[in-house]
């Protein structure tokens, strides 16, 4: 196969899967381990993907963020499978921080009735499900981010700054061993962080497209909180199990 044309199968497979490896490449191309590392290294040059151990993934694109609807239809039943899980970790008593996110949301439909917690938030729609329910709910002030409907800015931080959580839920836009958990806005990194730091036990929910994905700005650490996923690929379940806890949800 021409050069050209194994470059574009890569590619177009990437586009498809997000993430290859070298193995998955070496019989479609009917190209020697050599050749494919060649060629993922002269694609990585021209700014096409990202090198990783054993392949290669796609070039993030580190400041694109989706709005809070388009998030919403990606990957549904996986998100639900994920905060049903989350949902049945609460405790009564519990004062949690439940952050804005297309997986967070989905958990207000399982928190039991008869379960006593305290919720604090930084998004509209969360609050507004919350009230519906009854739940005892604390929702942050400051600017409204349109695109997430989360509160952002000085107000949100100096609210948070008072409170301490039992448990704290956020979502990320992408996870990854060496940039840990990351998001594309510098402000809403910032309300996750704090949440996070005073909190004394942290879930991160992603669903498996944003495993290996980076963005703009670290939040934290993969060792500041746990992980709970639908699905992480044995590829990278051991590396990510040496430094966090994963969690996966079938």
């Amino acid at each position: 196969m021409l050069t050209e044309k194994r470059h574009q199968f890569i590619l177009d497979l990437l586009t498809e899967n997000d993430i290859v490896t070298i193995n998955e490449l070496l019989k479609p191309l009917n190209a020697s381990e050599s050749t494919v590392r060649r060629d993922l290294k002269n694609l990585e040059e021209q700014g096409l993907l990202a090198r990783v151990h054993g392949g290669a993934k796609k070039m993030p694109h580190l400041s694109f963020e989706a709005t809070m609807a388009e998030k919403e239809e990606k990957f549904h039943q996986q998100k639900v499978q994920i905060a049903k899980f989350c949902a049945g970790l609460l405790d009564t008593e519990d004062v949690i921080y439940l952050d804005a996110g297309s997986t967070t949301i989905e958990m207000i439909q399982f928190i039991p009735n008869d379960l006593s917690i305290k919720v604090v938030t930084n998004s509209v729609k969360h609050a507004a499900l919350l009230i519906d329910r009854q739940i005892e709910t604390i929702i942050l002030g400051g600017n409204i981010k349109l695109s997430t409907n989360a509160t952002l800015g000085a107000t949100a931080m100096q609210q948070l700054s008072d409170f301490r959580f039992s448990k704290s839920f956020l979502g990320m836009n992408g996870v990854e061993l060496e940039a840990g958990f990351t998001t594309p806005d510098p402000e809403e990194a910032a309300v996750k962080r704090q949440a996070l730091q005073q909190s004394q036990q942290a879930y991160v929910l992603l669903d498996h497209s944003k495993l290996q994905q980076v963005t703009f700005v670290q939040v934290a650490p993969l060792k500041s909180a746990t992980i709970v996923t639908n699905s992480c690929p044995q590829k990278f379940r051991e590396d990510f199990q040496d430094q966090t806890t994963l969690k996966e949800v079938n």
